[in-house]
């Protein structure tokens, strides 16, 4: 009886697993980035995109410098510490950054 109340629980928490996924990247600048940055532009600031060209000029050449700029940006752009995004998740939104906006 025992194993089967086992088997049913675990085929239960895989049947569940995609529910625990990790978001994507895109997903996560969609809620957090895309406000201030359609497209990869800046509506504060059209001279600091988030495409390659900009973010090389500014120093920004991977997703961990994306995390940096995330974690302490300039003025006019919101702090995000890991409470408000996660290592992992904030690494997720610097790789499609990068990935995305040539």
């Amino acid at each position: 009886m025992y194993q089967k109340v086992l088997a049913a629980s675990v085929l239960a928490v895989l049947t569940a697993a995609p529910a625990f996924a990790a978001v994507s990247g895109a997903t996560l600048f969609k809620q957090h980035c895309a406000f201030c940055h359609p497209d990869g532009g800046n509506i504060m600031n059209k001279n600091k995109t988030l495409h390659k060209k900009d973010l090389n000029r500014d120093g920004i050449k991977d997703w961990k410098g994306v995390v940096a700029k995330m974690r302490n940006p300039g003025p006019g752009m919101t702090r995000y510490d890991a409470k408000a995004i996660t290592d992992p998740q904030a690494k997720a939104i610097g790789e499609y950054v990068i990935k995305t906006f040539k």
